[in-house]
């Protein structure tokens, strides 16, 4: 069976993060989504798995569902949906939690039972439920051999990140760990051309995940994996990612990343890396010039080009549903204006990624000929990106409206 996966969100009780985000508005937005699997996030803390116990039931080995009595009216529509509506399955839960270590790089871990979480919060050595995902004082390396002896899979979060991945603190993978991770989350600001450049990671499976820290449909699952499973359980998502069984990963053009390249951070004046060097990271207008990730993947590259392994699936970029329509009509992303489109969009395909991937372009153009341009974009790869850099995402221009390239309407700034 193929799902959809998103493999890595935060619960209410993380910094930062909506306290809207219940198990049963996880499963209820998944599902609109078009989502099959969805992670808990923070399973370690107690309060969030006091949440997860008392609203979700164990229907398969790992795999948790809302209980009946718990499904509740979803705040996010503006309309009740027609009684039965449902294109896609329940969306199920897995019990998932990103870890801090001691130098400040993080980790995903996705847990097999409620009983695995709980014998692991007893080893875990730090304030485990001040934050949802836990700041730990231990290596990278003790922190995996305590997920192993729970059954565990674990590897990298978002690993080319400036501030807290993998790649900010080490120049291999090995350095970190002393057995090789069972994936590597690519992140926001990475892609596949990208990561497959690196020869150490041509054996390790990518994983493309949201790190959402709201309900929102523009953020839940605004990246996602598509696996292919015997069947929906911790055991079985287990040997697919051992096999490297997943068929697509679908997430954002890195260029749209705030730190993708070289740039001051007070400025956002792009720098060749070599000439940020020469000026000792200071621009002339006073700011601290950052390092792009594009630069730091330079740096650890094997080769000018990637090189694909056989076993690599293809990189779909997307961006999801709600900016874009943001974006063609110069709306507020969470405005009323823009989430009545979104709904009639989900009503009429069954679900958002079925809108953006699948949905014939005759019958969108005959629906909302300006938006079904930007999707065309999207599918075509016509799009044009102004590339962001030193703290601001990359800006959206499309070949049909050059216009836009210096609308503040165009940037990611304006709701990431």
């Amino acid at each position: 069976m193929i799902i959809r996966a998103d493999l890595h969100i935060h619960g209410r009780y993380s910094m930062a993060t909506s306290k809207n985000m219940t198990p049963e508005l996880l499963s209820s937005q998944g599902s609109l989504k078009g989502l099959h699997l969805v992670a808990t996030g923070d399973a370690f803390h107690q309060g969030w798995l006091s949440m997860i116990e008392e609203a979700t039931e164990e229907v398969n080995d790992g795999i948790f569902s809302v209980r009946e009595d718990k499904k509740l009216h979803n705040e996010f529509l503006q309309e009740e949906l027609p009684e039965g509506f449902s294109k896609n399955p329940e969306t199920k839960l897995i019990l998932t939690s990103e870890v801090e270590d001691s130098k400040r790089v993080h980790h995903l871990i996705i847990i097999p039972s409620l009983d695995a979480a709980y014998q692991m919060r007893k080893k875990l050595k730090g304030s485990l439920d001040s934050d949802g995902r836990p700041r730990v004082r231990m290596s990278g390396a003790e922190i995996q051999e305590l997920a192993l002896e729970n059954g565990c899979i674990m590897g990298p979060s978002h690993a080319f990140t400036p501030w807290t991945s993998i790649y900010k603190e080490y120049d291999s993978i090995h350095d970190c760990y002393d057995e090789t991770p069972d994936f590597v989350e690519l992140g926001l600001s990475a892609d596949t051309e990208m990561a497959d450049r690196i020869e150490e990671l041509q054996d390790l499976p990518f994983l493309t995940n949201s790190d959402a820290h709201s309900p929102w449909p523009h953020r839940l699952g605004r990246e996602f994996n598509e696996i292919n499973l015997k069947n929906l359980s911790f055991s079985a998502l287990a040997q697919a990612l051992h096999d490297k069984t997943i068929t697509a990963n679908y997430g954002f053009d890195p260029r749209l990343g705030k730190y993708h390249h070289t740039a001051c951070t007070k400025c956002y004046q792009l720098y060749h890396p070599d000439e940020a060097i020469k000026m000792n990271m200071k621009c002339p207008c006073g700011g601290t010039i950052k390092k792009g990730v594009d630069y730091r993947v330079e740096e650890l590259a094997t080769w000018d080009e990637p090189h694909h392994p056989s076993h690599r699936p293809p990189y779909i970029h997307i961006m999801p549903l709600a900016e874009i329509i943001s974006l063609t009509y110069s709306k507020g992303v969470t405005t009323k204006f823009v989430q009545k489109i979104w709904q009639e969009l989900v009503l009429k395909f069954g679900d958002e990624i079925s809108v953006l991937i699948d949905a014939p372009m005759e019958e969108l153009i005959e629906l909302d000929p300006e938006l079904s341009r930007r999707i065309r974009a999207f599918r075509d790869k016509t799009l044009q990106i102004k590339v962001g850099g030193g703290g601001r995402y990359g800006e959206l221009v499309f070949n049909d409206d050059s216009s836009e390239q210096n609308s503040p309407d165009s940037t990611l700034d304006s709701f990431l």
